[in-house]
């Protein structure tokens, strides 16, 4: 079982360290969404390698007729759909099994603060949200692979306390100001 003290490993290595078209495929991934390093994709590879061995467990046992297992399947896609990483109505075990490593990366914190403007490039996003400059649901958020459910989507913000949260430091984007002036109005529109 081993000391719970000591964490253990989220992640496996490729079996084979000089693949040119894993290597490539990997580089393009990393350059796409920021990441620090290749150990960040084999993660979401991992995390996405554990959903799909339980939805195809579970697609097993529904075979059988356990009820169980009908139970467990609900929750295995509520739950996805809670993180954002599946959307729709008729949404099953196989589309759990068609996901790919880009699915769990796009539910990135990293990710989406990129995406909705609050940094220029992913790499900014990064050092805003280690540094601290970021929160979510109002609370300091410091760890960019941090996967955002699709309700705390919305409740990302500056931080309170980070002197990016001031409209006028450089920092921030002009599609970021474009968007609060956006809210501002609506806003007043609605108030008034």
């Amino acid at each position: 079982m081993g000391d719970p003290k000591f964490n253990r490993k989220k992640y496996s290595k490729p079996s084979h360290p000089w693949q040119a078209d894993r290597i490539k495929y990997e580089k393009e991934i990393q350059k796409k969404y920021g990441l620090k390093n290749k150990r960040e994709i084999w993660k979401a590879q991992a995390e996405l390698r554990r959903m799909r061995r339980h939805a195809r467990k579970l697609q097993a046992r529904l075979r059988y007729g356990d009820p169980q297992a009908v139970k467990e399947s609900q929750e295995l896609l509520a739950k996805l759909t809670a993180l954002g990483i599946l959307q729709g109505e008729n949404i099953g075990l196989d589309d759990v099994l068609a996901l790919d490593v880009e699915a769990v990366l796009m539910r990135r914190l990293q990710t989406i603060v990129y995406f909705r403007g609050m940094a220029n490039t992913p790499e900014q996003a990064r050092q805003f949200i280690v540094h601290g400059h970021i929160a979510v649901n109002g609370g300091k958020v410091t760890v960019p692979g941090y996967l955002v459910k699709k309700s705390e989507e919305s409740l990302i913000t500056y931080h309170y306390n980070s002197p990016l949260n001031d409209e006028l430091h450089p920092e921030r984007t002009k599609k970021q100001k474009k968007m609060e002036n956006r809210m501002e109005k609506a806003e007043v529109t609605v108030n008034g």
